[in-house]
């Protein structure tokens, strides 16, 4: 598992905040206080709760060494990696710990650098806990090329921005062309699209392929994102739970797929759900950015339909974004300085966001270089020699961020818990939503229905 999605506040008077206790607005420090940083520090510890920023470190930081898994030399400095599972919530419980403890720590435990995730990226960026880029040296000058969604998400109630990312996460339908063959008559990513351009015209295909042996999508929650990215309304307006339209179309839509076979149920991540990634798993589709191609479709196993450059993009019936990755200066860090040039050089520095592209086939928060390399000769081999930076290119621009909350992450995982019951036909949608609203008013108790 590597990303998920969308925001809840810290320091708030929600029974669920995690960093309960962190005080209230008396304690609040202004965004525009001089930062308690310093730069003498011998070890920079950074949080994180997988491998993937490590692996763009080893491969693209200038002077970076690798010692072994877990730990790193830059200079005289030793880098260590405190790396905690997302599943559940052990990384921003074992984070929310160590931030607590950040005054009392040690020089050499105190964090200097953490990672988040923009489904929860408010709850740490609106805290005292993380520093202004701006604090840190990073200037707007140097952010100008980044895509402005990217700088939105991680810029607290203030307007101060704090944290960023070295990649932009538009989302992408990725088809098997082999079953695109069997199923249209074609693999051609603009032949395809035509099949997919709507949700009437997705279903139409679900049933052609359904006939010739293929699920549409390996789970009803593969299509979740596409759907709560395409909102008109926020989850909660005026303290009270709010379901907008199109969540509740993919409600409807994933019942129908479902019931007639050409979906099932399976949570993602889980071993059911990959079976897709497979030739014999006979699924047609996935969707995500391009970090979901990388680094959770098995493309470096042989056998694997990455492997073997089996996959298409399409943009499908929506266009939506998926998760990403920010880097967060700590509060009380004493390698500030070291902060910085890794924020400069892994979400800055052109050449180095080509060059991921070139090496990761990721899709990087460097709106020049990714227009330039859209237009190059650059092919993924996973997507069978596809270029599919033109379609991330005109995704990143359509984001909006507008219908974001702080109750994003918890309404989002409740709501496809709540309906798993319904679609596995365990209770009726009406008992689905009941369960629903329960778990989000004990999750928030100052929500009413």
């Amino acid at each position: 598992m590597r990303k998920k999605l969308v925001s809840v506040l810290l320091c708030t008077a929600m029974a669920a905040s995690v960093l309960g206790g962190c005080g209230g607005s008396s304690d609040k420090k202004d965004s525009s206080e001089k930062a308690k940083v310093s730069s003498d520090g011998k070890v920079l510890n950074i949080y994180c709760w997988n491998d993937e920023f490590r692996s763009r470190m080893i491969s693209h930081y200038p002077g970076y060494k690798k010692v072994d898994a877990k730990t790193g030399k830059i200079g005289n400095v030793t880098v260590k990696w405190n790396e905690t599972p997302s599943k559940d919530n052990a990384y921003q419980n074992n984070l929310d710990a160590a931030l607590k403890k950040q005054d009392s720590a040690s020089a050499d435990n105190k964090i200097d650098l953490f990672l988040v995730e923009a489904d929860y990226a408010l709850k740490y960026v609106d805290s005292d806990y993380t520093l202004p880029v701006t604090k840190l040296g990073v200037t707007e000058d140097d952010m100008k090329n980044q895509y402005q969604y990217t700088k939105d998400i991680v810029t607290d109630s203030k307007g101060v921005q704090k944290g960023i990312s070295w990649q932009g996460c538009p989302g992408l339908m990725f088809y098997n062309r082999d079953a695109a063959k069997k199923v249209l008559g074609t693999d051609d990513p603009e032949k395809v699209q035509e099949a997919v351009s709507d949700w009437d015209k997705f279903n139409e295909t679900a049933e052609k392929m359904k006939a010739k042996g293929y699920k549409m999508v390996s789970s009803a929650n593969d299509t979740y994102r596409v759907y709560s990215n395409n909102v008109s309304s926020k989850w909660v307006e005026d303290g009270k739970i709010k379901i907008d339209d199109n969540i509740m179309k993919w409600v409807d839509d994933s019942k129908k797929l479902v019931d007639a076979g050409e979906a099932d149920t399976y949570d993602l991540w889980g071993d059911d759900w990959k079976k897709g990634f497979y030739p014999d798993g006979k699924v047609f589709c996935y969707f995500g950015p391009a970090w979901l191609i990388n680094f959770s479709m098995a493309a470096d196993e042989k056998g694997s339909i990455g492997y073997n450059g089996g996959w298409g993009a399409a943009e499908g019936p929506q266009g939506f974004f998926w998760g990403g990755t920010w880097i967060c200066g700590a509060e009380g860090t004493d390698n500030a300085d070291l902060v910085k040039d890794i924020m400069l050089k892994m979400t800055c520095d052109e050449t180095i966001m080509t060059d991921i592209v070139k090496k990761d086939d990721d899709f990087v928060n460097n709106k020049p270089a990714m227009e330039a390399m859209a237009k190059s000769d650059y092919t993924s081999k996973i997507l069978g020699g596809q270029n599919p930076l033109p379609l991330y290119c005109t995704g990143a621009d359509k984001v909006s961020l507008d219908n974001l909350s702080k109750y994003d992450q918890g309404c989002n995982e409740e709501f496809q818990n709540a309906m798993k019951n319904y679609f596995q036909g365990n209770t009726d949608k009406d008992g689905a939503l009941d369960i629903f609203y329960k778990a989000v008013k004990e999750k928030y108790p100052e929500l009413s229905k």
